[in-house]
């Protein structure tokens, strides 16, 4: 299958082109996970039975960045990434709200009848049961429900989604990620996170150690647990393993934590290429060798332990069985 075409995409000014008239989820929708993705299925089934189309709008940037700009936030699914979630999720396009103070400032009427009725003319709205909206959080399900039936719209909302007892959430998955728990991050998000980023030109140190590596800065408020990790990449439309480490390079500089990738049986040009990256499992975290004749030896270990889990994992890998992780995949998407 061909990589997917980009996504229909609405932003601020625009006309709503074939989104008119259809069924949006609304949500801020970092990372897209399960529970995202029950909001979305249920818009896309409304839009389906009515023959309309299915549309997300989500905001950007992330409103706490707004009202809490000294405040770290580790986005799970930075703009590109998300759209390409929501491109997997089957949406027909994304409406990317502007946020800013004025558009906070927004009465939750002029909320609705500037952007769900104006640019829109929805015909239906899903959303979480916790929706919040316009000015100061005044709106809630209760006031969208009577400004659809004011303004002849359907409204749905749906509620939390989880497994025993957790709830899917963007902030669980942060804290699992933070702890280098891969597998559970996943098992929230339906698929295995990942990250784009380009890949820079770094002091070549892997090369001499015999690891040449893609060096890689992520978003600063990145909160992925620093240390070693068997790795996944989609480099040219195609899934490479490799082993990779995340930190500051104890044994050398302790500087700018950088992602280093070292990719098995690939040889190639990647420096100003912006490549997808797959944490596959955590191996172990960042550490200061005696010498560095025994941070090699460790790197050969860790890249045995890397190559298991990379060909375990193409085989029989769980999480390959949620429709989001079958999706990403078959649209070459990560």
């Amino acid at each position: 299958m061909q990589p997917a075409e980009p996504l229909h995409v609405v932003r601020d000014g625009q006309y709503a082109g074939k989104l008119a008239g259809g069924a949006i989820a609304i949500g801020n929708f970092d990372g897209v996970h399960r529970g995202h993705q029950a909001v979305i299925a249920k818009a896309c089934e409304f839009a389906k039975a009515n023959e309309a189309a299915c549309g997300v709008m989500t905001f950007e940037p992330h409103p706490r960045t707004v009202f809490q700009p000294d405040s770290a936030l580790f986005r799970l699914a930075p703009e590109p990434v998300k759209l390409k979630l929501l491109q997997a999720a089957g949406v027909d396009g994304v409406v990317i709200a502007g946020f800013d103070r004025d558009f906070a400032a927004k009465t939750a009427e002029q909320f609705v009848d500037d952007l769900l009725v104006g640019l829109l003319d929805v015909s239906a709205v899903v959303v979480g049961q916790d929706f919040r909206f316009g000015k100061g959080r005044e709106g809630d399900v209760a006031m969208l429900r009577d400004f659809g039936l004011a303004k002849k719209f359907e409204v749905i909302a749906v509620g939390p989604e989880g497994a025993g007892d957790l709830v899917f959430s963007s902030s669980a998955v942060r804290k699992q990620l933070g702890e280098g728990d891969i597998d559970a991050a996943a098992n929230v998000l339906g698929y295995r996170w990942f990250f784009e980023a380009e890949v820079v030109h770094g002091e070549k140190r892997g090369r001499d150690l015999g690891y040449p590596t893609a060096n890689m800065a992520l978003e600063k408020d990145c909160g992925l647990r620093q240390g070693v990790y068997a790795v996944r990449a989609l480099i040219d439309g195609e899934h490479v393993g490799g082993v990779a480490s995340f930190g500051v390079r104890p044994q050398f500089d302790n500087g700018a934590p950088l992602f280093e990738s070292y990719f098995f049986d690939f040889s190639g040009d990647l420096y100003g290429k912006t490549i997808a990256v797959t944490p596959l499992a955590f191996l172990r975290g960042e550490a200061k060798f005696d010498s560095v004749d025994d941070l090699v030896r460790q790197m050969d270990a860790d890249a045995d332990a890397a190559r298991d889990i990379v060909a375990r994992l193409k085989s029989d890998d769980p999480v390959s069985d949620f429709a989001m992780a079958r999706a990403l995949r078959d649209l070459k998407l990560a």
